[in-house]
């Protein structure tokens, strides 16, 4: 089994794709997007939450949103969790 990049949401997005035999244009369709924003997520360019919550929907992956200990959210891009978690 090939290693996640467990410190991206491009890298568990481009290997669920991978792992789904799925091409971007693929995943493009299955999620309503454009190949090109699948390409910008899989770079880990700034992308809005329902863009990431249309592409985990599409892979079977649950998007996470984690607060930390003040109850305030966390940027995710600063933490190696980024909260994407594959469905059972």
């Amino acid at each position: 089994m090939t290693k996640v990049d467990q410190s991206s949401f491009g890298g568990i997005i481009r290997e669920a794709r991978i792992g789904n035999g799925w091409s971007q244009t693929e995943l493009g369709e299955r999620s309503g997007l454009s190949r090109p924003t699948i390409a910008r997520v899989e770079a880990d360019s700034d992308v809005t939450t329902a863009t990431l919550s249309k592409i985990a929907e599409a892979l079977g992956l649950t998007l996470e949103l984690k607060g930390s200990s003040n109850g305030h959210a966390t940027d995710s891009r600063k933490h190696a969790d980024p909260g994407l978690v594959e469905e059972a």
